[in-house]
């Protein structure tokens, strides 16, 4: 037993008979569809990227039915409304007051009920940089909080975890007010969230790893994080079949089947869009940038990039236009035809 306070895992929920069709309705597109992969960025020295206010105040899910999954770990609370919530295969129903703790690499999605607007607000954390941050110098130990933290999915509310709720509405409050220190602020309750997440992982029982119910994407979650710190690297995909336990012809067609591009692919999105996060932030060469981004060739790294982006990497460098409408909207997507 769980008490009170306790984060609750989203599999000890009990799934209602009313969420039974449109659970349905999410399942069959998802075998149609593939989970798109959403990159976000957090703001240069910044411990929280946080998306909030009027503009996230709409109908969720009906236009974008298949699931998707970010690079980051995702704190969302919802201030009003009623619908689905969908994590990997299981769907429960949210309420206002809501709030929903999603590692990176899970999938996701959020479908209003009706037609009427929803509003929630979002807090995406680099969970891995903060735990090195909290716990420096103890390798093994930032391996294995990370790996622990980034199995499962949660849901609780304002009302049962009162300390996740105060920092994420602090967070909130201090990016839209702007005061002295207030990334200092935002930093240390993100570490406040951080350790009440430790807390639970250590309190679960020994089996809690039995809890997990996951699709095959589980399975590819080890190659998933490793290209995301790797990328630099001349990445093989027989290396990240390894990672996953399985042969490579399985491996590609498992990872084909979810991401909708094969691995190597893949690990160039990766590349394209760590090249962008260089452009914004420094005025290094194009070459040095497809360097340090693992691109062989500055050839390779120009056709990859207008695949990807759809303009040049130095025509997207000097328009801030493309900046805003392909990072700062974070629609780089891994689905095909986006």
């Amino acid at each position: 037993m769980h008490n009170k306070n306790d984060l609750l895992p989203v599999i000890q929920k009990t799934l209602g008979v009313s969420k039974v069709k449109v659970r349905e309705s999410i399942m069959a597109k998802k075998k149609k569809d593939t989970m798109e992969f959403r990159f976000y960025e957090l703001p240069q020295g910044e411990a929280a990227l946080v998306l909030c206010g009027e503009s996230w105040v709409r109908v969720y899910g009906h236009e974008e039915l298949h699931l998707h999954f970010h690079n980051l770990m995702e704190l969302g609370i919802c201030r009003q409304g009623v619908g689905d919530m969908f994590l990997d295969e299981e769907v429960y129903k949210y309420h206002s007051g809501d709030i929903t703790i999603i590692p990176e690499n899970f999938p996701h999605v959020t479908v209003s009920d009706g037609e009427t607007t929803n509003f929630w607000e979002y807090i995406f954390i680099d969970l891995r940089s903060m735990i090195e941050t909290m716990f420096p110098g103890n390798v093994a130990f930032q391996n294995d909080a990370v790996s622990s933290l980034s199995k499962r999915a949660y849901m609780t509310n304002e009302r049962d975890n009162h300390i996740i709720a105060e920092c994420i509405n602090g967070i909130i409050r201090e990016t839209n007010e702007h005061k002295t220190y207030s990334q200092r602020a935002i930093a240390l309750k993100v570490q406040e969230i951080v350790i009440e997440l430790l807390r639970h992982d250590a309190s679960l029982p020994e089996e809690k790893n039995n809890l997990v119910k996951g699709t095959n994407m589980s399975q590819i979650a080890s190659a998933l994080d490793y290209i995301n710190k790797h990328f630099e690297e001349q990445l093989k995909a027989c290396e990240l079949a390894e990672l996953c336990n399985m042969s490579e012809t399985h491996f590609r067609r498992l990872f084909e089947s979810f991401i909708n591009m094969p691995p190597m692919e893949y690990v160039n999105l990766i590349r394209v869009q760590k090249a962008c996060e260089l452009m914004k932030k420094s005025n290094e060469s194009m070459d040095l940038i497809a360097q340090k981004c693992g691109f062989t060739t500055p050839s390779t790294f120009n056709r990859n990039f207008r695949k990807f982006v759809g303009t040049s990497p130095y025509q997207w460098k000097i328009n801030p236009e493309n900046y805003e409408h392909k990072l700062l909207n974070f629609r780089i997507s891994a689905l095909k035809g986006w």
